[in-house]
């Protein structure tokens, strides 16, 4: 068989943090994803990067592959596991038996002590399309999934802050295989929708905030939409259009912490339609006729 370089599937180097890894995987995974890719060989990428980071998000199965790789081999060497070689210990969540490779299966297919592993029934992939809302205070859905000529209805849980290219995983949903195995998972490849007030950058989350040029000039304090419900904003005096103020905190949340609601402010005039208004905004010109808009 040959040796695989998961680094060079995954496009990210050797000394690469969880992040990173975590950050190739995702833009790769729906790069190449059956359901939406049109390039050639896509569903082999698509087989080829989920074995990647299989192996380089478990940190013992990737201790023990930098120990092999350690050892000169580049991508398409032969390869045969060095005599004794230790598997590491394996989680009962694995994808061990789920059509990997030949050398995937070598490295790892067996559990602690050599014993084989039962072998498990296919995993099934599904997209998942949910609303920011849901995405940010989490919650349960319904899906439909189809599996051959069956069809079933499974309750999705949604964690809060859940964002788009995340994968949730339905333990012992997936196909059941055949006589003596288990049934493998559901991989949900999660989808937040476009929302019409408010747009996701990371974990912060952007909106326009109209205000009155009187309150841009002299300031005051104005209710302010967010996912977790409606907040007061101080606008300080002499605010401009395009100014952002930052509500820490209201933003998507987070493992380590949440991000932060950033408001623009868009200075909205309101028009000249009578004469009384007319008159108010020609007292206004003359009150205000050094000002150049464009200086």
């Amino acid at each position: 068989m040959e040796f695989k370089d998961y680094y060079d599937t995954l496009g990210v180097k050797p000394d690469a943090s969880e992040a990173d890894i975590k950050s190739a995987y995702r833009r790769l995974a729906r790069k190449f994803h059956p359901d939406v890719s049109k390039e050639v060989g896509a569903e082999e990428r698509f087989k080829a990067v989920n074995e990647a980071y299989e192996v380089l998000r478990d940190t013992d199965k990737r201790a023990q592959y930098d120990q092999l790789r350690a050892g000169g081999y580049s991508a398409g060497d032969r390869f045969r596991p060095p005599p004794g070689w230790a598997r590491p210990e394996t989680r009962g969540d694995e994808f061990a038996g789920d059509g990997f490779s030949d050398f995937f299966e070598s490295l790892f297919g067996n559990a602690r002590g050599g014993t084989p592993r039962a072998r498990r029934g296919r995993d099934l992939r599904a997209r998942i399309e949910i609303d920011l809302a849901t995405a940010f205070a989490g919650g349960k859905t319904r899906l439909t999934l189809h599996d051959g000529q069956q069809e079933r209805v499974l309750e999705v849980k949604i964690p809060p802050g859940i964002q788009s290219g995340q994968v949730i995983r339905l333990s012992g949903q997936g196909h059941a295989g055949s006589a003596g195995q288990s049934a493998g998972d559901v991989l949900l490849e999660v989808l937040v929708r476009d929302d019409p007030r408010f747009r996701l950058d990371g974990r912060d989350i952007l909106t326009s905030l109209p205000v009155a040029p009187w309150e841009a000039a002299l300031g005051a304090t104005v209710p302010v939409p967010t996912l977790a419900g409606t907040v007061e904003l101080k606008i300080p005096a002499g605010s401009q259009s395009g100014r952002r103020l930052r509500l820490k905190g209201r933003g998507m949340p987070g493992a380590a912490a949440a991000g932060d609601q950033i408001v623009e402010l868009s200075i909205r005039t309101p028009t000249a339609d009578d004469a009384g208004a007319r008159k108010a905004y020609e007292s206004f010109q003359r009150a205000f006729e050094n000002f150049d808009p464009r200086n």
